[in-house]
């Protein structure tokens, strides 16, 4: 079944709303109660949204809930130019609303969730981190699109691995993944410094990798299609 673009943009607006409000609002909760949670927290948060967003929406939309990964199902052929910016706007639109009730209904502790780097490091190693992370996402996600033995996982995988990336390299670039995510709160609590990185290093990742499958899937729907 083909949806049009007003429903992909209903449901992808829902998705990255869920999306912020358990992201954004796990840290702000965790904060407010003296922080007993911490990073474990965190992951786990985005992994639930991801696993309602994925099974709840996935047919209609792929489910990506994130500006990076439309640029990635761009390159590989499963949206088109106009439809960008259907996405575009759902997500933005969807993270401002999620931090917007996260503002209203948990709190503003912690720049309302805003992703940051640990300028401890250097940036010759912050940015590639946040490249990394973003390019697993991407990873998983076309794995799962295009492998049968994992499309009853999707949801448990793609959040899965945004739980994972959270988990173990946050600590150094803040593993934001997701400029949509990373823009709402920044802006809602005007703490827009680090926003450069999360508008450039996740699209990076995404891009290298979807380059790297494209051919494959593209091959792989011809043979479908034939």
């Amino acid at each position: 079944m083909t949806y049009s673009n007003p429903q992909i943009f209903i449901v992808e607006l829902i998705g990255t709303f869920i999306l912020v409000i358990f992201a954004t609002g796990s840290i702000v909760y965790d904060v407010q109660i003296g922080g007993p949670y911490g990073t474990w927290f965190a992951a786990v948060a985005p992994f639930i949204a991801l696993i309602i967003g994925v099974y709840s929406f996935g047919k209609i939309s792929l489910a990506h809930f994130n500006p990076a990964v439309t640029i990635g199902y761009y390159i590989t052929g499963h949206i088109s130019k106009i439809q960008i910016i259907w996405y575009f706007a759902a997500e933005i639109i969807g993270a401002i609303l999620g931090s917007l009730f996260v503002m209203s209904f948990i709190g503003t502790e912690a720049d309302l969730g805003a992703n940051a780097p640990n300028y401890d490091y250097s940036l010759f190693l912050i940015f590639p981190i946040e490249v990394l992370a973003s390019g697993l996402l991407m990873a998983v996600i076309f794995t799962v699109v295009y492998t049968k033995g994992l499309k009853g996982f999707s949801g448990i995988a793609i959040g899965g691995i945004v739980g994972l990336d959270i988990f173990f390299l946050a600590f150094i670039s803040g593993a934001s993944m997701n400029p949509a995510r990373a823009l709402a709160p920044a802006l809602l609590s005007g703490v827009i410094d680090n926003l450069w990185l999360y508008w450039s290093a996740p699209y990076v990742g995404t891009i290298i990798v979807a380059f790297l499958f494209r051919g494959k899937l593209l091959n792989h729907r011809k043979q479908e299609n034939s």
